[in-house]
């Protein structure tokens, strides 16, 4: 199989595609064929060696989290994921970026039929992550949200998701002239 991997921190010059053995699932894991997978700003900091002293990196070392495709196999003691379900997830290994991709059976989801597998391989990360923001700060209708970066993956997620709470939504309708 084939993988994207990294010897050494550096820019993109340093990714190389590989033949690489495809990976076997243990207790609790299930393998998944790829079909998408994103890439978030953060794991570019961390190839380029930015932040090497908090997410140090052994080479030869992947890369990549998100992800979408379909379960190829299913490691022993999985529930609720089955061979050909199609999910979304993430890996905390850096090895999305792959045909094949071994990931704990409780980091995926599964994949909505309406979303194409492009669109799909770059959610689980910011969508999960904007979700717990805003569940952490748990708005009201009488409460403003101000969401620095909004614009960003996790900045769209958290707008939408607090729009949905009510908040905004509501202070919008108070201010609108009649």
């Amino acid at each position: 199989m084939k993988a994207v991997q990294i010897d050494d921190y550096g820019g993109v010059e340093v990714l190389d595609v590989r033949e690489v053995e495809r990976p076997q699932p243990g207790p609790g894991q299930v393998l998944v064929a790829v079909r998408a997978a994103g890439i978030n700003p953060s794991e570019g900091t961390m190839r380029a060696g930015l932040v090497r002293d908090l997410f140090p990196l052994t080479f030869p070392s992947g890369q990549g989290s998100d992800l979408a495709g379909v379960v190829e196999e299913v490691g022993a003691s999985v529930q609720g994921v089955t061979v050909g379900d199609e999910v979304i997830g993430y890996t905390d290994n850096r090895a999305s970026h792959a045909e094949y991709v071994v990931v704990e059976a409780t980091n995926l989801t599964p994949k909505p039929a309406a979303i194409p597998w492009e669109v799909a391989g770059a959610l689980f990360v910011a969508g999960v992550t904007g979700f717990a923001t805003v569940r952490a700060v748990g708005p009201s209708a009488d409460e403003a949200v101000v969401i620095a970066g909004a614009g960003g993956g996790v900045g769209v997620f958290a707008t939408q998701l607090a729009v949905r709470t009510g908040c905004a939504r509501d202070r919008a309708r108070r201010r609108a002239p009649s």
